[in-house]
C-alpha cells in the first residue's frame, strides 16, 4: 500500500506541478523516477530509471495539438516495478513508451469526461463576474483532474507489481535479451525525435563535430559540454556583433540621407 501510495505522489507533484506552474518540467522522467525512487527507498534505481528514461523521452515535448505521450505515468511505474525486481531496470525500459502513450490517452479522456462538463460552470461565474468562484473551481478542478489520474499508477502498483515480476520470471531468456537489446535503442530514438525537431542545415556541422570529438578524442560528456557552451558563447557575441553593426549602418545611411535632404532644401530655397 506505503509503495502504490508514493508512486501515485511522485506522479502527482510531477503532472499536476508541470502544469500548475506552467510547464516546469516537474513531469520529465528525471525528475518523477527519482522522487518515486527517493520515496519507495531506492534512490539509487530511480536515478537509474530516470536518466535512462530522459533519453528516451528527451525530445518528447506536447505542446498543444502536438501530443504524442505523458511520460512521468511510465517514470512513476517503471521505477516501482525495477525496484520490486531488484533493480531490474533493463527488463522494464522497454514497456515504457507503449505505458507514456496510454498515460496520455488516459489524462486526455478524464480530462474530456471529468474537466469538460465544467465549462459551462466556468462560463455562468463570467457572465455574472464572479472571480472567486472562477479561480475556486479552476483550482478545485486541476485537483480532482491529476488526483483521478494519479489513482491509474496507485492501483497499477497495488496490484500489478506482483503480476508483472511473475510475468518477467516466465519469459523465457532468450526474449529478455531481445527486450534488453529493445531497451539499450530507445534512448537512440528519443535522440532521433530530438534532432528532428532541431536539425538544421546551418547547425549539423556541430553535430558531426560532437561525434568526432566524442569517437577519437574520447573527451566526456562534461568536457563535450564545456566545449559546446563555448561555442554558443562564441557564436552568440559574433551574432550580436553582426546585429551592431547592421544598426550602425542603418543609422549611418539614415543620417546621411538625413544630411543631403538637408543640403537639397537650404539649395533651393
Amino acid at each position: 500500500m506505503y509503495d502504490a501510495f508514493v508512486v501515485a505522489l511522485a506522479v502527482f507533484i510531477g503532472v499536476a506541478g508541470h502544469e500548475m506552474f506552467g510547464m516546469s518540467m516537474l513531469s520529465r522522467p528525471i525528475v518523477v523516477a527519482p522522487l518515486a525512487g527517493a520515496l519507495m527507498g531506492d534512490l539509487q534505481t530511480g536515478l537509474i530509471v530516470g536518466a535512462s528514461l530522459e533519453a528516451i523521452f528527451m525530445g518528447v515535448v506536447n505542446i498543444g495539438i502536438s501530443s504524442t505521450a505523458e511520460p512521468s505515468l511510465a517514470a512513476g511505474l517503471a521505477t516501482a516495478f525495477a525496484i520490486k525486481m531488484g533493480g531490474n531496470v533493463d527488463a522494464v525500459i522497454p514497456i515504457v513508451f507503449p505505458l507514456a502513450v496510454l498515460g496520455l490517452q488516459l489524462m486526455n479522456m478524464i480530462f474530456s469526461f471529468v474537466c469538460g462538463p465544467m465549462a459551462a460552470k466556468f462560463f455562468k461565474f463570467a457572465k455574472s463576474g464572479d472571480q472567486k468562484g472562477i479561480i475556486n473551481l479552476h483550482f478545485f478542478m486541476w485537483f480532482v483532474h491529476y488526483a483521478l489520474y494519479a489513482l491509474i499508477p496507485f492501483f497499477a502498483v497495488l496490484f500489478g507489481a506482483d503480476v508483472v515480476k511473475s510475468v518477467l520470471d516466465n519469459i523465457p531468456e532468450v526474449i529478455m535479451n531481445g527486450l534488453t537489446v529493445a531497451g539499450n535503442l530507445l534512448p537512440a530514438v528519443g535522440m532521433a525525435m530530438l534532432l528532428r525537431m532541431l536539425w538544421s542545415k546551418n547547425i549539423a556541422v556541430w553535430f558531426f563535430f560532437g561525434a568526432v570529438v566524442m569517437a577519437y578524442l574520447e573527451l566526456p560528456l562534461i568536457a563535450i559540454a564545456a566545449v559546446g557552451t563555448i561555442i554558443a558563447i562564441v557564436i552568440a557575441q559574433r551574432d550580436l556583433q553582426l546585429k551592431n553593426i547592421s544598426v550602425h549602418a542603418v543609422q549611418s545611411d539614415a543620417a546621411v540621407n538625413a544630411t543631403l535632404d538637408q543640403e537639397e532644401e537650404d539649395f533651393f530655397q
